[in-house]
C-alpha cells in the first residue's frame, strides 16, 4: 500500500475525486482556535503534482499489469499512469503557502468532496470508478488485439438484492435471453427494468453453467449518477471484464481511485500481449479515461499530471485530445524539460503515435487555439 508523508502527521492517504488522488484527510478533525469552536480550515482544496506508477512495472513484487494464462511478450521502458495529489482540512496560511510557494491550485472543496456526500462514500464511487476503468482497459485492449469478453462479478454491493444470489467470480453470460459480453452489456439490460421487477440470468459458476432470477431494488442515492434522482434499477454487482477461457489481466495498484488510469492500463495489457515494445525502450508517460470500445476521454488536474512525469524523467506524454487546450498551459519550467505533448482520441490512435516514435517519425501533439 502506498503511503505518502505531508506536512500534517495526522493526515491519512485516501482516495477520492474523478480523477486518480492522493488526498490527505485529518484523523482527528478540523483545526479550531484552541478552547473555542471557531474553525481556521479553509473551504479549498490544493491540487498539485502526485506520484506515477509505471504500468510495465512492479509494485510490492507484483506487476502492475498482471497477465496469466498467455504468453506475455517483452517488454521494457516505461508506460507511467499519473496522479494528482490533493491536501485538504488547510488553514488560511496553509493554503497560501501551497499557493505562492507551490505550483498548486486551489479549487472548492465541492470539487473534492460533492455537497451531501461523505469521503467514504466518495472513497467507495472512486474505488468503483477506478474498477471500471480497469475493466475498460481490459475491454479496450482485448478489443484491439481481436480477442474475446465475458463478464466477472469481482463483487457484491450489501445493499443489492443479487448478493443472495450471485457469488464473485460468477461469470455472466445472459440477462434475459440477451448476451453478455463486457459490463457495459449487462448494465444496459438492468437498466431496460424498473425496480421491484425480476430478471433472469445465466451464469457460469465454476464453469458449470446455472439460470438464477433476481429481483431488481431501486438504487441508493449514493449510488445514482450524479444529478440523477432515480427511480433507477440496482443489481447490485461490481462486474469487470476480462478475457474469455483462461488468460486472466489483474492490475496491482491500491489507494488509487478515479477513472483516469485507463488509457495507460490499456497500452500495457496490448504491450504485453503483442509482438514488439511499445515504447521502444523510451519513457512515456500518459492520462485518459478508456472506455470498452478504446475511446479516449479527458481529464483532470493535467497540468500537475504532466509536470509530475517530466520531474520523473518522461519524454513523451500522452494527452486526451480534449484536454490539449489546457495541456499546453505548463510552466515554462516544465516546458524547459523538452516533454512532447503527444494528442491521443482512442486506443488505436496512441499506438499509432507510439509506433511513430520508434520510427523517428514525428507523432501528432498538443497545440495552442
Amino acid at each position: 500500500m502506498l503511503q505518502v508523508s505531508f506536512w500534517n502527521r495526522r493526515n491519512r492517504t485516501v482516495v477520492i475525486g474523478a480523477v486518480p488522488v492522493l488526498v490527505m484527510v485529518s484523523l482527528v478533525g478540523l483545526p479550531r482556535v484552541p478552547g473555542t469552536n471557531i474553525d481556521l480550515t479553509v473551504p479549498y482544496a490544493a491540487q498539485g503534482k502526485g506520484p506515477t506508477f509505471n504500468t510495465l512495472g512492479s509494485v510490492e513484487g507484483k506487476d502492475v499489469v498482471e497477465i496469466s494464462g498467455a504468453d506475455v511478450d517483452k517488454t521494457s521502458g516505461n508506460l507511467n499512469m499519473t496522479t494528482v495529489a490533493v491536501r485538504t482540512n488547510m488553514t488560511l496560511a496553509q493554503a497560501l503557502g501551497r499557493w505562492l510557494a507551490t505550483d498548486d491550485t486551489l479549487v472548492p472543496i465541492e470539487q473534492v468532496f460533492p455537497s451531501g456526500v461523505s469521503p467514504e462514500q466518495v472513497q467507495e464511487r472512486n474505488a468503483a470508478a477506478f474498477a471500471a476503468s480497469e475493466s475498460n482497459a481490459t475491454s479496450a485492449a482485448m478489443k484491439y488485439l481481436k480477442r474475446p469478453m465475458e463478464t466477472m462479478v469481482m463483487d457484491l454491493s450489501e445493499k443489492g438484492p443479487a448478493k443472495d444470489v450471485l457469488e464473485v467470480n460468477d461469470v455472466i453470460t445472459e440477462v434475459d435471453g440477451e448476451k453478455i459480453t463486457v459490463p457495459a452489456d449487462l448494465l444496459k439490460e438492468v437498466q431496460k427494468h424498473q425496480p421491484d421487477e425480476t430478471i433472469k440470468l445465466k451464469i457460469l459458476r465454476q464453469s458449470r453453467p446455472q439460470q438464477v432470477e433476481v429481483k431488481l431494488a431501486d438504487t441508493p442515492k449514493e449510488f445514482l449518477p450524479k444529478g440523477e434522482k432515480g427511480p433507477r434499477a440496482f443489481l447490485g454487482v461490481t462486474s469487470v471484464a476480462q478475457p474469455a477461457g483462461d488468460v486472466r489481466v489483474n492490475y496491482n495498484l491500491n489507494d488509487i481511485g478515479g477513472p483516469s488510469a485507463g488509457l495507460m492500463f490499456s497500452l500495457a495489457v496490448v504491450d504485453k500481449l503483442s509482438p514488439g515494445e511499445l515504447t521502444g525502450g523510451k519513457f512515456i508517460a500518459g492520462t485518459g479515461t478508456i472506455d470498452a470500445e478504446g475511446k479516449v476521454g479527458p481529464i483532470g488536474g493535467i497540468t500537475h499530471k504532466i509536470a509530475a512525469a517530466a520531474d520523473a524523467g518522461a519524454k513523451v506524454f500522452l494527452v486526451p485530445e480534449e484536454n490539449c487546450g489546457e495541456a499546453v498551459t505548463i510552466p515554462d519550467s516544465v516546458k524547459e524539460k523538452d516533454i512532447k505533448l503527444v494528442k491521443v482520441d482512442k486506443l488505436e490512435t496512441a499506438v499509432e503515435q507510439l509506433n511513430k516514435l520508434n520510427h523517428g517519425e514525428e507523432p501528432q501533439v498538443c497545440t495552442a487555439k
